[in-house]
């Protein structure tokens, strides 16, 4: 049921207020001004804050503003006398939902509750999936080689340097990527991921840096490219070593000159974006090859995150493989399976090639083959 703060000094308004909405059976609180609002708020989660605009001790505009610095979700609606409406206006502008002139209309305010509930739920709703993203790609272990990526990741999160993160296939870049994305100011704008390795190379230009209509024979209307998608955010350009070096000299200008062309255009379209790059490849051995260029990498690499293989991190095993057997039973919507010691051991005995992403298919042909309880024996027979 949803909760209600109303804030106004004036007792007949709160009374008013409190009768309309109890009979549309919310739950209600009052506060007598907003000093006793803000004690309210921080102490008890509210959905709504029905507040007045002038009051002794603090006035509704400096609540609202106390409450935003909080990080308090409560949706503000502005309760105003006809010389106060600008300001409510105004409150509004700041970040209030709405306001409704005294004395309230019975329809206008229960239209304007049931709205700002609305958005209450969207984002309640939008902090929980964010909150399951995050957890989702959570990078797990203790050991010393992950310990040293996640503090590398901690002290450069919040800068704005662009960082090249290697290591072979299935180790974990992307989850450095998103992590690092996470940690820096851009976390609320978009990341946007592009595999190199899986795009043709006559078509990574236009993925990367969008198409004027017109620009080829396939080109029907304008497309947009990721570098301007990603703009305010994250490009991860994934598997770089693997980019034409056409593509490559047009992405050393945008990092030069934080500007890109789009393919068949003349016009220079201003980027803000952090870039982030991976590779499984030598990229030194590449340059020595003329495969990739040299002042490229020198871009991208102002910092080098090196994710480590699971074979130098193998005491990581259990807590990893604890991990994927609960996200698989909420997958498939069923009770959490185990492994015993001797099953662990013979995991940990093994040479993952493929790495975590070999461990997480291992351990989900496990869970769907074998009982509750998953047996040495049964590792070595599914062990593949």
């Amino acid at each position: 049921m949803a909760k209600i703060l109303i804030i106004d000094d004036e007792q007949s308004i709160r009374s008013t207020l409190r009768e309309i909405l109890e009979y549309e059976k919310y739950t209600i609180d009052e506060a007598k001004d907003g000093q006793e609002g803000l004690e309210k708020l921080i102490s008890d989660k509210f959905d709504i804050a029905l507040c007045d605009v002038k009051m002794p001790k603090m006035d509704g505009i400096e609540l609202l503003e106390r409450v935003q610095m909080a990080g308090i979700d409560t949706q503000f609606i502005m309760i105003s006398a006809h010389g106060t409406i600008e300001t409510a206006v105004d409150a509004t502008k700041m970040g209030a939902f709405d306001f409704v002139p005294k004395p309230p209309d019975l329809n206008r305010l229960l239209l304007t509750v049931k709205n700002a509930l609305d958005k209450s739920s969207l984002v309640t709703e939008t902090k929980t999936l964010k909150k399951k993203l995050s957890k989702k790609y959570e990078m797990i272990g203790e050991t010393a080689a992950l310990s040293e990526v996640k503090e590398m990741m901690d002290k450069v999160g919040p800068t704005d340097a662009r960082v090249l993160i290697t290591g072979p296939n299935g180790s974990g870049k992307e989850l450095v990527a998103r992590g690092l994305h996470e940690r820096s100011n851009r976390a609320s704008a978009p990341f946007i991921e592009v595999n190199c390795a899986a795009i043709p190379a006559e078509l990574i230009e236009s993925e990367l840096f969008g198409h004027e209509k017109g620009a080829f024979t396939s080109a029907h209307k304008q497309r947009i490219g990721k570098f301007e998608q990603a703009t305010e955010g994250t490009l991860f350009l994934d598997e770089i070593g693997d980019m034409s070096l056409s593509a490559q000299a047009k992405v050393l200008r945008a990092l030069q000159e934080h500007k890109i062309n789009r393919v068949g255009g003349d016009k220079d379209i201003n980027v803000n974006v952090r870039v982030f790059a991976a590779t499984n490849k030598d990229l030194r051995k590449e340059i020595a090859e003329n495969r990739f260029r040299e002042d490229l990498y020198h871009r991208l690499s102002v910092i080098v995150i090196q994710v480590p293989p699971l074979k130098d991190r193998k005491d990581d095993i259990p807590l990893l493989v604890d991990k994927f057997l609960e996200d698989i039973a909420q997958e498939y919507g069923t009770k959490k399976k185990s492994l015993n010691e001797k099953a662990i051991k013979a995991l940990q005995d093994y040479d993952w090639s493929g790495n975590i992403r070999e461990l997480r298919n291992v351990t989900e042909r496990l869970v769907i083959m074998c009982g509750e309880e998953i047996g040495e024996e049964d590792v070595k027979k599914y062990l593949i």
